[in-house]
């Protein structure tokens, strides 16, 4: 009786997410006079916008995994200053902001860029353009090809200690142990990795809008958002939200049938690697990697950092408009934070529940309607509810609660996936003695699951927290001259040229993201400090 008590809230919770998307999404039929899916077939831009959604993703995430391989090989079998803050920020650039990121690239690959000031040293003119195709892999290359390196990482850390002993007893050349050692390993997650990576870039819309470049580079997303926010063709946003939806259901639905989920963990544990036939061309390639890669995400950051450095700085910070941002930001990514800490906690004590009692399909199957998200353009869900809740005229504050709504559940499923294993494993190893104690509701989360879980409860929040205030899908339909978040504004900006402006909120921006982290990191160290 009590276990089904404590399935009630989770299944609730994922019965609200469930009917919250669902009714966002009749909601945009409903006001569309009608549905024809031939113009979608027979329209070029549409086909288009279709292919170069696939097209852009797929490259994306060849360039990311090819990259990806030699790079966590390299990482694996070095050891070198700096290696553990490198991982580091390899592990945050995934929830940086977008836009901030996109400054830092500009500011080395734009057309006022550093790069184009080298080649008119030598009165040459740069060779490509940063908007279009070329730009947007380029981002998603530096969101995903960290990502991807720590995944496989932690595939080469699994490797048992014994196992390099007795290659290196045996003999076996660098090129061997790879392929009859290491490779099994990376194979193992590579299915799981590429496609997470092609979901992300599939969906991309932040990158897409800054860097796309016109209807060249215009994917389904950014269509739909087009078709909402200024021409108001509710049909046509709909059309394409439901073709978007079909596609990423089918993705999603292959990937979780084909590959198995990784654990992505924070921390660093250094494993000895045993080298036999350890050479200097070896060594030569693995350090070749590594700097390629610093070289290529460190210093967007550090331009970041450099520009947002100005006189300006005063100026910023004595106008209004952004503190009224910052402000809104502060509240969206707070909230947005702790709802989606707080859905996840409850979706996954009914999940492992199911799985202590070896209803593994249930578990699964809540987990992944908790995470319908992934699947739906947040454009659809913000307009749907938006439109249902607009006759409603005393919601004088409703963009505020949309955009929180939105960002929660676009962070539940982060927050899913960095609290599931640390739960169902406290669960394993305390569940009989709670029973036979009677520690339970309050107590239980008090004494059990916070003393054990404090850790990665407040990585999951702070992760929401870092994806919540860097985001800019949500706020884009409603933002204007009296709403509106720090990207939005750093948006504005750089579309009207201001860039000195522009990188002091970027600056800002990039701070908020990396400094919930440390914050945190430092507040539990002094705490656990104490405790000892």
């Amino acid at each position: 009786m009590l276990l089904k008590k404590i399935q009630i809230p989770g299944l609730l919770l994922t019965g609200f997410i469930s009917i919250f998307v669902a009714g966002a999404v009749i909601t945009l039929l409903f006001h569309s006079p009608s549905l024809k899916i031939g113009p979608l077939w027979s329209d070029p831009y549409y086909r288009h916008i279709t292919v170069f959604s696939f097209y852009q993703a797929f490259l994306s995430t060849l360039l990311s995994v090819l990259l990806a391989i030699p790079l966590s090989h390299a990482l694996y079998r070095r050891e070198f200053w700096g290696k553990s803050l490198l991982l580091k920020l390899f592990a945050s650039t995934l929830v940086l902001p977008v836009l901030v990121v996109i400054f830092g690239l500009l500011g080395i690959y734009g057309n006022s860029g550093l790069l184009a000031k080298l080649y008119l040293q030598f009165h040459s003119v740069l060779p490509f353009s940063i908007y279009g195709l070329k730009g947007v892999l380029l981002a998603h290359v530096f969101f995903n090809l960290p990502f991807a390196t720590r995944l496989f990482l932690q595939a080469l850390q699994s490797i048992p200690k014994q196992q390099h002993q007795l290659a290196a007893h045996l003999g076996m050349t660098h090129w061997i142990k790879f392929k009859g050692l290491e490779w099994p390993h990376i194979r193992t997650q590579l299915a799981h990795v590429s496609g997470l990576i092609f979901m992300l870039c599939f969906t991309s819309f932040a990158t897409v809008m800054a860097l796309g470049g016109g209807p060249k580079a215009t994917t389904i997303e950014l269509a739909i958002y087009q078709a909402i926010k200024f021409d108001f063709d509710l049909q046509t946003g709909a059309l394409l939200a439901l073709w978007q939806m079909s596609l990423c259901a089918l993705l999603a639905f292959f990937l979780q049938k084909t590959t198995r989920s990784v654990l992505l963990n924070a921390s660093y544990i250094p494993i000895k690697v045993y080298l036999f036939d350890d050479r200097f061309r070896d060594k030569c390639w693995d350090f070749l990697c590594i700097s390629l890669v610093v070289l290529f995400v460190v210093p967007p950051l550090i331009i970041v950092v450099i520009y947002g450095l100005n006189e300006k700085i005063l100026f910023v910070l004595s106008d209004i408009n952004f503190w009224m941002a910052f402000k809104n930001s502060m509240i969206i990514a707070i909230f947005s934070g702790f709802f989606a800490l707080l859905m996840a906690f409850f979706i996954l004590l009914c999940s492992r529940v199911w799985r202590m009692g070896n209803k593994h399909s249930y578990a699964d199957k809540i987990e992944l309607l908790a995470t319908i998200i992934l699947v739906t353009p947040s454009l659809v869900i913000s307009t749907g509810l938006f439109l249902f809740l607009r006759e409603f005229n005393h919601f004088l504050m409703l963009p505020l609660f949309i955009v929180i709504a939105v960002n929660a559940l676009m962070a539940l499923p982060f927050a899913l996936k960095n609290l599931a294993q640390p739960m169902l494993h406290n669960a394993q190893k305390y569940e009989k003695l709670c029973i036979s104690l009677g520690i339970f509701s309050f107590s239980r989360f008090y004494l059990i699951e916070w003393k054990a879980l404090k850790v990665p409860i407040v990585q999951a929040f702070s992760l929401s927290f870092a994806l919540s205030i860097g985001d800019l899908s949500a706020i884009a339909l409603f933002g204007n001259r009296d709403f509106s978040t720090l990207p939005l504004y750093l948006f504005q900006l750089m579309g009207s040229y201001q860039m000195q402006s522009a990188a002091v909120v970027a600056l800002i921006l990039l701070l908020l993201s990396v400094g919930i982290f440390i914050l945190t990191e430092k507040i539990f160290h002094i705490k656990r400090v104490q405790h000892d």
